[in-house]
């Protein structure tokens, strides 16, 4: 902790520097303070300074996306405070940790796009084949740290993050740009916005290539299997398998009150990281295709005071995997696959969303909000090829040779299902007396499946002072099963559970954000949270390999984020957040495990008169516990430094960048699950570099 302290030490005295603390002598327009990037809408559904908003926030512009360098969604949010970008074993899908909140496949925190959730209702996650997200069309980002059903409903759980896709306003003519890097990195990009009177177009096309990062693991769950039976056919040690061609196209068209988005994200030849089953797979492959359509009509005034706004949403999504789960020469007692044990799941998924939200915006100090809408999850077709059924412990029983297990609901890993959601809401922002105000709000969901749930929010905004900000914050929050908890069937890892109920989370916070006029921003937040019924694959008895879902987990948690920014002068801007959480297991009465008790993140921006800006990052990653029963010794601290230059000269239409990512190149590690099918936990890259052109037509 000495370094820590070393390393605090200058954004301390930032944050109680007498200019800081010092009250103006007169209010200065708010504008002075609060310049775009600081409003959000993501906190209530309606756009308000970010200091004044009822939640946690944070807002990523398209201008910090392009001085740090970041070439993937994840590289963003590693810079959140509170968030964590972990791996899971099984595919090494990035894991958004939130405030100590690990999960394998990470349900508990929303992701949106233009405030549609893409989540796959499968796992209830990103999907298993995420592959990364583009970062050129992202015209901001706004994330909730905490709950957010009240709002949201479904898994808005840890946390809330809306991904703002670019405008025509925001492009404004044609953009086309490419970057080459470290592992046969390629990405190609071509932007174009227009408006014409009420109509404005906005089309984005991006491509990715690349070989991926290859990693050794030293050894698998094969490696184990080995011992047990005296084999030695594990692949392992050997590179994870990250390479992956994505395409990315959106289509943005608004005219008058209505506007229509069309997306496409495209996923092939995607990598299996450490294997689907933790055994090495270079051979393997995923497949995904995902399709939206958005229709949104905002009409303003529809009666006196009140605007309406009508939303329908439909979500096309597939997951197909052709896996090798062993590797070929695989032997049990139950007999030997010369071929490898072979799994070929594809899971197809259809989401229609129908909406209608009503905004009360009249002259009297409340301002209300209340919806209701309708949500359809149709796994309307699964695909399975195998060549083994599961025997006693999980262990495959050779079939012969590859079989189709579609309709086979004795061989099939899970059987078409569909899910029907209806809520209702309604939130009232309450202005009682100057400086202060009160928000409550209530959701109220139905689900087909599972039953009902109720989630309120309470918050006290109190405008202390005119650059300081105090929140006094609580929220209730819930993550309903996902399928695969719920319905797996004959799979060799993992079997659902129908009788499972939601997860649910309440959590407290308190917030100050203070504000000076010399573009020095502190804000501290302090948290603590409940969570019960947590879902959890526990493991069967031994000698079992596989697992089943359950509402076994309690957890309660603790701690604070604090980041402060201060603009120097037009060249120079310093960030910095620190992050802090207590996570205990209260089954076992011990650390939840896999996430960070501390983390640091520092950044600089200078920007020099020849049209030159340096940046620079350090992301530290502090003091990793494991889970209960896991022996291994703790994960070991990393710090990686990222450097990017970028160069524009004034009016030219011409962009260069070049990026260091983990410039000393950090031996990094992110824990693998206990009882450690992959001993020596999930490798990070290394060092890589990146060289970016960027012209506006």
């Amino acid at each position: 902790m000495k370094k820590l302290s070393i390393v605090l030490i200058p954004f301390l005295l930032l944050s109680i520097s007498p200019s800081a603390l010092a009250q103006p002598n007169e209010e200065d327009d708010l504008a002075l303070i609060y310049g775009d990037e600081e409003f959000v809408s993501i906190a209530t559904g309606r756009k308000q300074p970010i200091a004044r908003a009822p939640s946690v926030a944070s807002v990523i512009t398209s201008a910090d996306i392009t001085a740090i360098g970041a070439t993937d969604l994840d590289q963003i949010i590693d810079t959140v405070p509170g968030f964590h970008v972990s791996n899971s074993a099984g595919g090494l899908n990035p894991v958004y940790i939130a405030r100590g909140i690990h999960s394998q496949f990470n349900p508990q925190v929303l992701v949106l796009i233009n405030g549609i959730p893409i989540t796959n209702q499968f796992l209830g996650n990103r999907s298993q084949i995420w592959g990364g997200m583009p970062i050129k069309d992202i015209s901001r980002i706004e994330i909730i740290r905490g709950p957010g059903s009240a709002l949201y409903g479904a898994d808005a759980f840890a946390g809330v993050i809306n991904i703002i896709t670019k405008s025509a306003e925001d492009i404004d003519g044609t953009e086309v740009g490419g970057r080459v890097g470290t592992y046969h990195t390629s990405d190609a990009w071509l932007l174009h916005g227009r408006n014409s009177g009420d109509l404005d177009v906005a089309l984005s096309l991006q491509i990715h290539d690349t070989d991926g990062y290859r990693k050794p693991v030293v050894a698998d769950v094969q490696s184990g299997l080995d011992g047990l039976f005296g084999t030695s056919v594990s692949l392992a040690p050997g590179p994870v398998n990250t390479d992956r061609n994505n395409v990315d196209a959106r289509l943005d068209i608004g005219y008058a009150d209505t506007r229509l988005r069309i997306g496409y994200q495209g996923r092939k030849n995607a990598g299996t990281g450490d294997g689907g089953s933790q055994a090495l797979d270079p051979a393997g492959t995923n497949d995904s295709d995902r399709y939206n359509l958005d229709l949104t009509h905002h009409k303003l005034a529809i009666t006196p005071n009140w605007d309406l706004t009508t939303q329908l949403s439909l979500f096309n999504t597939s997951a197909k995997s052709d896996l090798v789960l062993l590797p070929p020469g695989h032997t049990n007692p139950f007999g030997a696959f010369p071929d490898g044990v072979i799994g070929n799941p594809y899971i197809f998924e259809r989401h229609t969303r129908l909406g209608v939200t009503g905004a009360y915006t009249g002259g009297t100090p409340h301002q209300i909000l209340v919806g209701a809408g309708f949500n359809y999850i149709d796994m309307y077709k699964v695909r399975e090829s195998k060549n083994f059924s599961t025997g006693p412990g999980g262990l495959p029983i050779p079939l012969g040779s590859v079989v189709d297990a579609s309709n086979d609901p004795t061989l099939v890993f899970i059987q078409p299902h569909d899910r029907e959601v209806y809520y209702v809401f309604a939130q009232d922002e309450w202005s009682f007396a100057p400086d202060w105000s009160f928000t409550a709000g209530v959701r109220y969901d139905d689900y087909s499946d599972f039953g009902n749930t109720v989630n309120p929010r309470l918050a006290l905004v109190w405008q202390t002072r005119f650059d300081l900000t105090s929140k006094l914050l609580y929220g209730r929050a819930f993550r309903p099963p996902s399928f695969a908890e719920l319905y797996n069937i004959n799979n060799p890892i993992a079997f659902g559970n129908p009788d499972l109920d939601a997860e649910t989370i309440d959590t407290v916070e308190l917030s100050f954000d203070l504000r000076s006029t010399n573009g020095l921003r502190n804000n501290l937040s302090l948290f603590r949270y409940e969570m019960n019924d947590i879902i959890r694959f526990v493991a069967d008895p031994t000698p079992a390999i596989t697992s089943t879902a359950r509402n076994a987990g309690e957890q309660s948690g603790y701690g604070l984020e604090w980041e402060s920014a201060w603009q120097y002068d037009n060249d120079l801007t310093l960030r910095g957040n620190y992050a802090f959480q207590r996570a205990k297991d209260r089954a076992t009465n011990s650390d939840a495990g896999h996430a960070p008790h501390h983390q640091i993140y520092l950044r600089a921006d200078q920007r020099l008169r020849s049209g030159l800006l340096i940046n620079t990052q350090l992301n530290w990653v502090i003091d990793r516990d494991r889970v209960a029963g896991d022996t291994r010794p703790p994960v070991e601290d990393y710090a990686t430094l990222d450097i990017t230059l970028r160069h524009r000269r004034p009016k030219s239409p011409l962009e260069l960048a070049a990026s260091i990512h983990n410039l000393f190149d950090e031996d990094a590690f992110e824990p693998s699950p206990a009882p450690g099918l992959i001993p020596n936990d999930l490798p990070l890259p290394g060092r890589s570099f990146f060289l970016e052109a960027n012209y506006r037509l």
